[in-house]
């Protein structure tokens, strides 16, 4: 997931990932599934920040299927192209998409302990590990886990700027304000951030 996400923090408007079919890995790692569940969870993390899914694909491509290869890039190519340049193409200016980017790069530890702790699986299709991650009880859990933890990596990256009303927060990270105040408010008393009444803002504690 570092890797991605440093190459799409780093301008990259897409992230191409290419393995070896499912059950033909000549490693006994077998990495190709950690990568598919890999896949799905950086997706999840992107449309959380407000970044097209999309531009993250894997695709199955052996060593010997190169008109395969050809065709599978010109048509990740029409893709990007489709979505326009990162960011712009999902209404975020450069600053906010940095920050975004930052702030998810803060929690990467914890982002890899959910995976091995509560998503590790190992099917033996590509279909059981989409529905796997397309149930809502998977969808729900990364609501809990990571929704709420990303939410909050955001907010505090943004105060160390300065500090900002709730409503600024809102506006800047494109977060509804009640959910920044529910935020906030879970980071106040986790010692995170502080409410300061002379400036009526909020401030990295």
């Amino acid at each position: 997931m570092a890797f991605v996400l440093r190459a799409l923090a780093g301008g990259a408007d897409g992230v191409f990932i290419g393995g070896c079919w499912l059950g033909e890995c000549h490693y006994v790692t077998e990495g190709n599934y950690d990568a598919l569940s890999m896949r799905h969870l950086t997706r999840k993390v992107l449309e959380l920040i407000g970044i097209n899914p999309g531009r993250l694909r894997l695709e199955w491509i052996s060593g010997s299927e190169g008109m395969r290869y050809a065709e599978v890039m010109n048509d990740f190519g029409r893709q990007l192209k489709g979505f326009g340049p990162i960011g712009v193409g999902e209404g975020l200016d450069k600053e906010t998409l940095k920050l975004k980017f930052q702030a998810v790069s803060k929690i990467l530890p914890y982002l890899k302990l959910v995976e091995r702790e509560r998503l590790r699986v190992r099917f033996k299709t590509e279909e059981e590990y989409d529905n796997f991650y397309d149930s809502e009880e998977v969808n729900s859990l990364i609501r809990e886990l990571v929704g709420e933890k990303l939410a909050i990596s955001q907010i505090t990256t943004l105060l160390e700027q300065n500090p900002l009303s709730t409503r600024e927060i809102s506006d800047s990270l494109h977060i509804k304000p009640a959910e920044v105040s529910r935020y906030l408010n879970s980071s106040a008393r986790q010692g995170l951030v502080r409410y300061d009444e002379e400036m009526k803002r909020y401030a990295v504690a």
